[in-house]
């Protein structure tokens, strides 16, 4: 008895001499990293005396069977710490800091002479960790088989949740606690996982957002996701505890590895104040800088489009025919009858140009002026569209004059429908076609099955895929806005033209009935965390039965559509609804006319996730500041501090707001406007209407 309790005292006191600290430079984050008595990496995180992981494993399984998560040692500790300014080419503010403390873990597995590096980062707002893999003797490729990285939760904690799929982020988002999660799951998943899930069905995509029972908010996700596949967690739900679930390719590998590289940051962003999560640049500062020296044509941008009439039901379609026996490359359209009802043509596309011309918009987005669009529903044709051919009706070189005179560019749409590798072989073609005719910016798309490859769009296949086709658009000076992709993880730093994506349920699930009231109150704590979203705002008609076939009902008032020119964060920002709409009402319109897509400072001032939100922006370069502030499907008043004003002066603010009458159901276009003098030390108290907002122009 005496020997083993000798045994077990000598074992705790190498536990613990083998613990290493590092703080974050304000003290309120403490990272603990050891081996345990296997050697078996794990890390805890406690924030202002808080656990907020419990001790939590580390490493890979790798090839067929090597356990690259055990039996280490520590070869040696090294510390570091940086205090530096960086300038974003766009962003949330003109300047970000990154302030952080660093500890990077050398590892070696003695009996293989396998290393293994681990970087802590600690921020004051969380912590990211990656691993690195040295170019090493005796390990230069091998197959991830799975990564056993651990997030050990305190408790159940109630939080904000899509299902794990490999292929879409396009769910609705649930609110429930962790417990919950298994009863709830396979009512919202489009099907259950596939069978290279290495324990359950239960999984969870990242960004997570999380609040604990004790007030601490945490966010978990991952930065720097470059030739290496999409994270999701698996959910212990017994034991609260979260680990990495990695998209496999088809033959259940996770990916593929050469020494010398390193995987993307696991991060966790954290504080007892949720305006804080929000506030966090903690993921762009994990990412390279910029990657290429000359910005200047990279420009923030406010659109229009033909793009909202193909989903009210009014008949406007992508395709020119109804054809659906067309082959790309051997049909000449101009001998194809038209179906009379196609947006994309010449005489439609004007008006959009003199549209945005006259309302002080930069550019007009245009869906289906190129030849394929009547096959595009089949998803099992390597060969759909052609990049560089417009359909009869669509004069290419007539309307580029025609914008250019007017100072107007046109986006391009790049519809693949996943046939990745036929547009692979097109793209230098196709962004050369765009360079040559006046287009700075291309709208892509990815609808349906990676054909022909069959991979998944998180996988590491594809991951390499969508930052290939950012880095050719740079090379052509072209603005990427990519459509059904991986969710972002703040490459936007090191490829700014990779200006916005969408991954996640935008504007267009309202035409489906298909966004509830509180999802806009939570894509900035899970989806917006990881870079800016072309949501594609501003729908004022929001009952779609005026059009004809179309029953759907917007889940918002008409001011809440124009709060989220502020509360959901873009460089990218679209007008989406039809131009009929904005000229009735032209005086709400005014906001959309006048607010910024770029800024110097962001202040959040109330927030607290499926619930409501708050914030206040600068618009870069000017003396201009705009609101927005959004509910739930309950109405409330908002507490809006304009201490963030220059103090001694005096501004007038315009305030959009709901009418006493509304409400998103029965009355969501009842809306007010008024105009009053405010200083910064003005507190305004406003009434939102069930999922409604208020929107303000200070100037």
């Amino acid at each position: 008895m005496r020997k083993f309790l000798f045994t077990i005292f000598c074992l705790l006191i190498s536990h613990v001499l083998s613990a290493e600290e590092l703080k974050s430079p304000n003290g309120d984050l403490i990272l603990t990293f050891q081996l345990n008595n296997n050697g078996v990496p794990a890390y805890s995180l406690q924030y202002k005396g808080k656990t907020v992981i419990e001790t939590s494993t580390m490493g890979f399984m790798i090839n067929s069977s090597i356990s690259f998560n055990e039996h280490f040692v520590i070869t040696s500790i090294k510390f570091d710490h940086s205090n530096e300014i960086w300038q974003p080419v766009w962003g949330q503010q003109k300047e970000i800091r990154d302030k952080h403390n660093e500890m990077i873990v050398t590892l070696n597995q003695t009996s293989a002479n396998r290393q293994l590096n681990i970087r802590f980062r600690l921020f004051n707002d969380g912590l990211g960790f990656r691993y690195e893999f040295p170019i090493q003797k005796d390990l230069r490729h091998f197959t991830i088989k799975e990564e056993t990285t651990e997030f050990k939760l305190t408790g159940d904690h109630k939080a904000f949740w899509i299902p794990a799929d490999y292929d879409t982020n396009e769910f609705p988002i649930t609110t429930s606690k962790i417990s919950d999660i298994a009863g709830l799951i396979d009512n919202v998943r489009r099907e259950p996982l596939a069978a290279t899930s290495p324990s359950s069905n239960l999984a969870i995509q990242t960004p997570l957002m999380l609040k604990s029972k004790d007030g601490l908010y945490i966010n978990i996700h991952e930065a720097a996701l470059i030739d290496f596949p999409a994270m999701s967690l698996n959910v212990d739900d017994k034991n609260f505890c979260l680990s990495a679930h990695l998209t496999p390719d088809k033959n259940g590998n996770k990916g593929y590895i050469q020494t010398g590289s390193v995987s993307p940051w696991r991060t966790i962003i954290v504080s007892d104040d949720a305006r804080d999560i929000l506030a966090s640049n903690l993921i762009l500062n994990l990412n390279a800088p910029c990657s290429f020296d000359d910005t200047s044509w990279i420009k923030p941008t406010k659109y229009i489009g033909v793009w909202w009439e193909y989903f009210t039901g009014g008949g406007s379609t992508w395709a020119y025919s109804n054809n659906q026996d067309i082959i790309i490359g051997k049909t000449d359209y101009s001998k194809i009858e038209p179906n009379g009802h196609h947006g994309a043509n010449t005489a439609h596309v004007k008006e959009y140009i003199d549209f945005a011309a006259q309302n002080g918009f930069d550019a007009v987005l245009v869906e289906g002026w190129n030849e394929g669009w009547e096959d595009n529903s089949a998803y099992v044709k390597e060969n759909v569209y052609s990049f560089t051919k417009a359909y009869p009706d669509f004069d290419v070189k007539q309307l580029q004059q025609y914008a250019a005179a007017k100072g107007i560019k046109i986006i391009m749409h790049h519809e693949t429908t996943s046939s990745v590798i036929s547009y692979e072989r097109q793209l230098e073609d196709a962004f050369r076609f765009m360079a040559d005719n006046g287009y700075s910016a291309v709208k892509t798309g990815y609808v349906g099955p990676i054909i022909p490859r069959s991979e998944y769009h998180d996988g590491q296949w594809m991951v390499n895929h969508y930052l290939y086709v950012a880095r050719v658009a740079a090379k052509h000076k072209i603005m990427v806005d990519s459509h059904e992709a991986v969710r972002p993880t703040g490459l936007c730093r090191t490829y700014p033209n990779w200006i916005a994506q969408e991954s996640a349920r935008g504007t267009e699930f309202e035409s489906f009935n298909g966004n509830a009231p509180d999802h806009t109150t939570i894509l900035p704590f899970t989806r917006l965390m990881g870079g800016p979203m072309d949501y594609t705002p501003g729908i004022f008609q929001g009952d779609l039965s005026v059009y004809g076939s179309n029953k759907a009902k917007l889940s918002t008032t008409l001011v809440k559509q124009l709060a989220l020119y502020v509360t959901m964060y873009s460089p990218l920002q679209m007008a989406a609804d039809l131009p009929e709409n904005y000229k009735r009402f032209s005086d709400a319109f005014q906001f959309i006319k006048d607010v910024a897509v770029d800024w110097d400072n962001t202040y959040v001032l109330e927030a607290e996730p499926g619930d409501y939100i708050t914030i206040a922006r600068k618009a870069k370069g000017k003396n201009e500041w705009y609101i927005g502030g959004i509910t739930d499907e309950n109405a409330r008043e908002a507490l809006i501090d304009l201490s963030f004003l220059p103090k001694d002066k005096k501004y007038t603010a315009t305030i959009y707001a709901d009418g006493k009458d509304a409400d998103w159901k029965n009355n969501p276009q009842s809306y007010t406007i008024r105009t009053m003098v405010v200083t910064s030390r003005t507190k305004l108290k406003q009434k939102l209407a069930t999922s409604g907002g208020v929107a303000i122009s200070i100037k």
